[in-house]
């Protein structure tokens, strides 16, 4: 597959991490990376695509709107409450400020907030997939994050869609995308981490997911921001290529490479689609 074909395609699904989208310095809501952010998707829009984003971020964006200390507390019942309040704080600032951004553009976005449950019961699945399919005709940005307010188990640890990794690739499998854009803290995948072996060599394409592939999957995340790591992008990878979308890791440091990716510009590690009719995403998410 040649990069310039990624520009053919309809229907494009980008995900946006915790420390894309924050200051690491003071834990703020980073506005001017998230206006270009908003700028871009608009952009993909006026030219014809479908567009959706899974971002992260409430939790961040609470913690510091209401002055939390992460290291004052441990992984209790009391700090799991404390990060749904924070969630539950944080969304809502979050999502004002994607509203403001996208109005400034004459587009409308829509808040779709997804759990496991959701993706696991089929009327569930099949009513979120039914609304961000009228949301697409309707002309609107579906904006998607995890409810951490009412789901405990999936605010702990990686929980099940690590930082939304997972989570953005099923979305792409549930509304038929052809297209995953991770933005992360890294700039691809490597054959080992980059920050502790300086001999590891990047990854321009993979065209199937292999053992030695899945193998590279790292647990760890490179900030203290997030929650995912290569681990839960090679997971993402698996759904969104099985599904028949390809997908892309690349750096959410400068938001802009969106559209240089749509035009085919060499940037990130290439997923390439490779659908499989027998994955079973329910089994695959009952692993997990």
């Amino acid at each position: 597959m040649k990069r310039e074909e990624l520009k053919n395609k309809k229907r494009i699904v980008v995900k946006i991490g915790s420390s894309s989208i924050t200051h690491p310095e003071t834990g703020s809501q980073n506005l001017l990376k998230i206006e270009k952010l908003v700028r871009q998707l608009t952009d993909l829009k006026n030219r014809g695509y479908d567009v959706a984003l899974v971002t992260s971020g409430a939790v961040a964006v609470g913690k510091k709107s209401l002055h939390v200390k992460v290291s004052t507390r441990g992984h209790d019942e009391l700090s799991v409450a404390l990060k749904q309040a924070c969630a539950a704080v944080g969304q809502a600032k979050l999502m004002t400020t994607y509203q403001k951004l996208f109005s400034e553009y004459n587009q409308m976005c829509a808040q779709v907030l997804i759990t496991l449950k959701t993706i696991t019961d089929p009327i569930s699945r099949r009513n979120a997939h039914n609304t961000i399919s009228e949301l697409f005709e309707l002309g609107v940005v579906p904006v998607v994050n995890e409810n951490d307010t009412v789901a405990t188990y999936e605010i702990e640890s990686l929980g099940p869609f690590g930082d939304n990794d997972t989570l953005s690739a099923v979305v792409t499998a549930m509304v038929e995308g052809d297209l995953l854009i991770l933005l992360s803290d890294v700039d691809g995948l490597y054959t080992d981490d980059p920050n502790v072996n300086p001999d590891a060599k990047f990854i321009e394409e993979v065209d199937s997911l292999d053992e030695h592939i899945l193998s590279m999957g790292k647990e760890s995340t490179g900030t203290g921001m997030g929650t995912g790591g290569m681990s839960s992008k090679l997971r993402a990878a698996r759904i969104a290529t099985s599904a028949g979308a390809d997908m892309i890791i690349a750096s959410g440091e400068d938001v802009e490479i969106i559209s240089r990716i749509i035009d085919g510009e060499n940037i990130g590690t290439l997923f390439k689609a490779d659908k499989d009719d027998t994955f079973d995403l329910d089994e695959f998410l009952g692993e997990m």
